[in-house]
């Protein structure tokens, strides 16, 4: 069973990874953070990057929404991925993982990570469904 703490520890696992963050991205608030200085700063700004993305990428479409699967930003000296997992219950949340540049490599990197989250998205709903079912 995969939990956030889990799924956090399984994508510093990446080869290459450097820190992640989960990220709620409504409010902008750092959910857990592994390797990552400054959480509180992180977790706003990569919120805004996503939000001015989404939007961005909303008006140049001709259907005028659009989601996001994945996002990739590369500075000189790393890769930045941004994945929003879809939760049943909680709502939209954001996973941001840095990875050296040298040391990593992106497409299997992007891989893993749609991996570890359908795993999140199917336990947190398992929990979900269950606790409902108690009720």
């Amino acid at each position: 069973m995969i939990g956030i703490e889990g799924c956090l520890s399984e994508v510093m696992s990446i080869p290459g990874a450097l820190d992640a963050i989960l990220v709620e991205p409504i409010s902008g608030m750092a959910i857990l953070g592994k390797g990552v200085p400054d959480p509180v700063r992180s977790a706003a700004g990569l919120t805004e990057t996503f939000r001015a993305a989404l939007e961005g990428v909303a008006m140049a479409s001709p259907e005028g929404t659009v989601r996001i699967d994945d996002m990739i930003i590369t500075t000189e000296t790393s890769y930045h991925l941004i994945r929003p997992i879809e939760m049943a219950v909680q709502g939209t949340l954001l996973i941001c993982l840095r990875m050296d540049l040298e040391r990593s490599n992106l497409a299997l990197a992007r891989r893993r990570l749609c991996t570890i989250t359908d795993q999140l998205t199917d336990q947190l709903t398992a929990q979900s469904t269950a606790q409902s079912t108690a009720q």
